[in-house]
């Protein structure tokens, strides 16, 4: 169940149970044809049809080698073959930095320990006088000499405001995932368990985007909106790279780009490409009731790395939100921590866009024992990021008749959850949406990096979650 724990305050997220609920099923039968041993991939849920046959290789004496997403082989013989994300990227027992002694007094009080979260009584610290002279105790205690300047000045006092709600709703929430088990102590077996991803994973998704500008431009003749996966057909490099890719059966599939193999969920549709190449999505013509947004948010770390891209705030005001929008269409944006892009969301982009903002929601990560990844009251990084909701607005009429059936979005909630160890891999957000929007709306996400059924994505990594090595096979006789 993705939603283990559902309270006033949020709800408790089962981020690895979700991906697993796709439905990763697939049924691989071999046959050998004149001397040539076929790889026939089928993709099911329900029931096994062939589809693409991915490789044919001259038989030989030598004992053949299979990778990833290939079966076992048995002459005229089907074996079902079910994917599941792998459970150590998920492992997260300790914090990735431990609260130190003064910091935890900042918390609100002596620390008590309790089935591994650290439970402290409170104690009236939640004024925004008491919060200062905490950090103030803080850098005394590290000896800092430093000024704050006046973004930190802005981050300090936007948690001064939300930090008792993310303490005490996280609080009650992790009870209850102590009380159900979900979280646990973490076992000298499990702490040692490594999550290291093969170097072949990282395939270029974003550098093939960039090739892609250079394939020769289709006619209006050739041109088409959607390429859909077809039992029994291959797809080229182009066809996935020019128009949105369905995946409208009811059965998960297998694609091949670049030699990779990619997971394709049922149900499911993207486009792989970057913002200077969005006509395909427009040509689509569907509008959306929910868009979620995640796009790579310019700061200093970014520019000093030099290893993931970044869009200004000038590039993100030119997605062009309203023509992809339906009326009334919820809008949910990723922001970082950093007060300069989230007063940009509220103040500039989303009046920009015709967007009403509604909520803050926060996305808080914790360890499978309850614990903040991060010191709550950290200078630097938090244990939570923000969310923003917020609606379009349109057609009054219209407005009112798609709002009568869903509930009003809550002006605060947090999702907690164990976060992914791969960098920027979000929580899905389809089930803690789902009792503020219609069961039969058209979903879309900007800038994802993995696929989910029902839903349309959009990126120049949106396969890169969808990567057959972050799973692991399991074969059912």
């Amino acid at each position: 169940m993705t939603v283990v724990h559902r309270l006033a305050a949020g709800w408790l997220v089962d981020h690895l149970s979700f991906i697993n609920q796709c439905g990763y099923e697939i049924c691989d039968s071999f046959a050998h044809h004149g001397g040539v041993t076929c790889n026939t991939s089928v993709t099911s849920t329900e029931d096994c049809h062939s589809i693409s046959t991915f490789a044919a290789t001259p038989s030989s004496s030598a004992s053949p080698t299979y990778g990833p997403g290939d079966a076992i082989e048995t002459e005229g013989k089907t074996t079902k073959i079910r994917y599941v994300f792998r459970e150590e990227f998920f492992d997260i027992f300790k914090p990735h930095i431990a609260a130190a002694p003064e910091e935890q007094l900042c918390q609100g009080c002596p620390e008590v320990s309790m089935f591994g979260f650290f439970f402290f009584s409170f104690i009236p610290l939640w004024s925004n006088m008491d919060f200062f002279g905490c950090c103030l105790l803080i850098l005394q205690k590290r000896k800092r000499r430093c000024v704050f300047n006046q973004g930190e000045l802005d981050a300090l006092e936007y948690h001064s405001k939300v930090r008792k709600l993310i303490w005490e709703g996280t609080f009650h929430l992790v009870q209850e995932g102590l009380k159900s088990g979900f979280l646990h102590h973490a076992t000298a077996k499990h702490s040692c368990r490594k999550n290291n991803v093969p170097q072949h994973v990282v395939c270029g998704l974003a550098e093939l985007c960039e090739m892609a500008k250079q394939f020769p431009a289709l006619n209006g003749s050739d041109h088409q909106a959607v390429h859909v996966l077809e039992d029994e057909t291959s797809s080229s490099e182009q066809d996935l790279l020019s128009c949105v890719t369905e995946n409208n059966s009811n059965r998960a599939k297998i694609i091949v780009l670049m030699g990779q193999k990619y997971l394709v969920p049922p149900k499911s549709s993207f486009l792989l490409s970057d913002i200077s190449c969005l006509q395909p999505l427009l040509n689509y013509e569907k509008k959306y009731d929910v868009i979620v947004i995640d796009p790579p948010w310019e700061n200093k770390s970014v520019k000093r790395s030099n290893r993931y891209s970044h869009l200004s705030s000038w590039q993100i005001k030119q997605i062009p939100l309203p023509a992809l929008a339906a009326p009334n269409c919820l809008v949910v944006m990723w922001v970082t921590n950093r007060q300069k892009h989230l007063r940009f969301v509220k103040d500039e982009l989303y009046p920009h866009w015709s967007v009403k903002t509604l909520a803050e929601w926060h996305w808080v990560k914790i360890t499978r024992a309850g614990e903040f990844v991060l010191p709550l009251e950290s200078l630097h990084k938090k244990p939570y990021e923000v969310l923003v909701l917020g609606r379009v607005q349109g057609d009054v009429k219209e407005t009112l008749r798609k709002s009568e059936s869903v509930l009003p979005i809550p002006e605060h909630k947090l999702i907690v959850s164990i976060p992914c160890s791969l960098h920027s891999h979000k929580p899905p957000l389809a089930a803690v949406l789902a009792e503020f929007i219609r069961p039969d709306v058209e979903c879309l996400e900007l800038f994802a990096r993995s696929l989910q059924p029902g839903w349309t994505s959009w990126g120049n990594e949106v396969l890169k979650f969808q990567h057959i090595d972050y799973f692991t096979r399991l074969q059912n006789e």
